[in-house]
């Protein structure tokens, strides 16, 4: 995904357990891992703190997947390494002291100052084909889209078209140049997470040319159903995620929606601007913040709706965001459009559950994983959570994973392979990869 996610799930992690990371003879069971491919979007690339880079690339879920993999007879597994980890197209989010509106000085995410390393852009197609074709903001109605990669790049989207062998060729060509044994596919995030983030400025469904807008069902069907025939036509196994309910994700949840605090005067004055315009009124404490909907009328933001993380923080403070100034529609997610991405969501996964289905393939329910998040989870004595910054799982833009989500991720796709095909292909050690960096 990119700014920016049925099985059992692993037991473990929602029961709070501690795993056994130390299972005995590793079996293959009913698949075979010997060529294993990852189809997806950012999440499948290791994408991260909004930006793609090689050290995220070198923590991707199916770089440990595959090093699991090799324990029953997975073979070697390439990446489309970039050499820079500053980031790609723009640098990377890091930690680091940022001064408010109001003097006041503390850790905050801020781009990297690093100058980016442009040489990432030239195509390394020779050295593939590639066994991760991860690509950063693609939908899965793309994935079937000739030229693609040149279409990406010409709107400053650079990542396929450095590593496809053919940039005028399909996504899914690139993809078969494989001859995967097995595979996962991630694929349909992007079809709704755009317009999540982008504030529902979108349309729904639109007319699939906008990332912008929610990819309508009926296309998503019939691209999804391509990609996953042409993966399985020659026998290959694999493992279908679906996609998250992107409102779970720290994106959507990390700015508090009732933060304007008031003395009686202000909401006196406040109250007399607004003289009652939809139902908006003011009182002495906590308030929830004025937002435009998505025509730009003013309103106040209720629950179930959200503020999001991009809004710019020293407006809010000093510039009367939320108050005498609507924030903008392009910063927040009102219930109408929560229940557009909602219903797409379960539109895409009855599809991927259903392509699952027919196809024999493990159903990997990342919906409800990435949920678990929110309540905390605790893998080998270490808890996690989906808090901004400090709960461990997601990286600074909110929307991708850490080191350390991303191979939590792993585990849980782990689990639902065992599940399905009788394989028993050890956990990975989560603990051992990193969170958030702190400086």
């Amino acid at each position: 995904m990119k700014k920016i996610y049925s099985v059992g799930l692993l037991v473990c992690l929602l029961a709070a357990c501690k795993p056994d990371l130390k299972t005995s003879a590793p079996k293959p069971g009913n698949a075979d891992f010997s060529v294993y491919l990852a189809v997806g979007n950012s999440l499948t690339a290791g994408y991260a703190d909004n930006s793609l880079y090689l050290t995220g690339q070198q923590n991707s879920y199916p770089l440990r997947l595959s090093e699991q993999f090799k324990l029953v007879g997975g073979g070697a597994f390439k990446q489309p390494l970039l050499m820079s980890d500053v980031g790609l197209p723009s640098p990377k989010l890091v930690l680091a002291l940022s001064t408010s509106c109001l003097g006041v000085t503390s850790l905050s995410p801020v781009p990297d100052p690093q100058p980016v390393n442009w040489a990432d852009t030239i195509s390394i197609a020779s050295q593939g084909p590639f066994n991760n074709v991860g690509v950063p903001g693609i939908r899965c109605i793309d994935y079937i889209v000739p030229g693609y990669a040149l279409l990406a790049k010409a709107s400053g989207i650079p990542y396929a078209s450095r590593f496809f062998a053919n940039p005028a060729a399909r996504p899914l060509d690139e993809a078969l140049r494989i001859k995967a044994t097995f595979f996962t596919c991630w694929l349909g995030s992007n079809d709704v997470l755009l317009y999540a983030t982008g504030g529902g400025i979108g349309n729904d469904p639109g007319t699939n040319v906008s990332p912008a807008d929610i990819s309508a069902p009926a296309f998503f069907d019939a691209a999804y159903n391509i990609v996953i025939d042409s993966l399985t036509s020659k026998g290959a196994k694999g493992a279908l995620m679906n996609i998250p309910d992107v409102t779970a994700i720290p994106f959507f949840t990390t700015v508090p929606i009732n933060a304007l605090v008031l003395r009686q005067g202000q909401a006196d004055s406040l109250n007399a601007a607004y003289q009652g315009l939809n139902g908006i009124h003011f009182a002495a404490g906590a308030n929830n913040f004025v937002v435009q909907d998505h025509n730009g009328v003013p309103k106040q933001i209720q629950q179930g709706e959200y503020i999001l993380l991009t809004v710019p923080q020293d407006s809010l403070t000093c510039k009367g965001w939320g108050s005498l100034k609507p924030i903008p529609s392009q910063y927040v997610l009102t219930s109408e459009e929560v229940a557009n991405v909602k219903a797409a969501t379960i539109a895409y996964n009855t599809t991927i559950q259903t392509a699952a289905t027919n196809h024999n393939l493990a159903y990997i329910d990342m919906n409800s994983y990435l949920k678990t998040l929110t309540a905390g989870i605790t893998f080998d004595g270490a808890a996690y959570n989906a808090t901004f910054v400090t709960g461990g799982a997601f990286s600074l833009d909110g929307v991708h994973l850490t080191p350390r989500g991303y191979a939590l991720a792993a585990n849980f796709i782990i689990q639902g392979i065992n599940a399905k095909y009788g394989s028993t292909i050890p956990a990975v050690d989560a603990n051992k990869y990193s969170g958030v960096k702190f400086p």
